[in-house]
């Protein structure tokens, strides 16, 4: 007689990366979303780790990787396997948009990422005055991304606001590719 299996979490859940600039939120989002708290973070040097799981089919491991310019060159090492990428900006400092556009055009252009799906979080929507998805979306240049999945929304990583829901999205896109 053959037993019968219930489908659960990978043993191996893909690997998504988040990257951005320095303050723009990633390790108070990815704490907010494993504890479910929110925590003072500090600036990350190297990088968080965690697994994330949406549901009982669902996980993902999530690599909050540093976001200082110096820390910014060693992106390209933890790209080996990324599953989905998601790319964190400050939505409530447009001053920053040039650079944080830069520093995703860079990325984006390494080989490793190739067909990898690309989300990405205007956090800090809980401030006042923050850019909307579609000002972030053009400050971006993401319609310049035709060869590319991709998805932008809006979140708070203090407040817990749109992440589950963004997560589930970097799921999608990610049995999409």
């Amino acid at each position: 007689m053959g037993q019968l299996l219930t489908r659960s979490a990978p043993i191996h859940p893909p690997q998504v990366v988040l990257v951005g600039l320095d303050s723009s939120g990633k390790s108070t989002l990815l704490t907010r979303l494993l504890t479910g708290e929110l925590m003072e973070t500090s600036p990350t040097v190297g990088f968080n780790v965690g697994t994330l799981e949406l549901d009982q089919k669902d996980a993902m491991t999530l690599w909050d990787l540093g976001g200082q310019p110096p820390m910014r060159t060693h992106w390209r090492q933890y790209l080996d396997g990324c599953r989905a990428l998601v790319f964190v900006v400050d939505s409530s400092d447009p001053g920053r948009m040039p650079e944080a556009r830069a520093a995703l055009k860079r990325l984006l252009s390494e080989e490793q990422l190739n067909g990898v799906p690309l989300m990405v979080l205007a956090n800090k929507k809980d401030l006042d005055g923050t850019l909307t998805i579609r000002e972030v979306s053009r400050c971006l240049e993401l319609d310049s991304y035709l060869d590319r999945s991709w998805e932008i929304q809006s979140c708070s990583g203090r407040q817990g606001l749109g992440l589950q829901q963004a997560f589930i999205s970097v799921a999608r896109l990610i049995k999409k590719s």
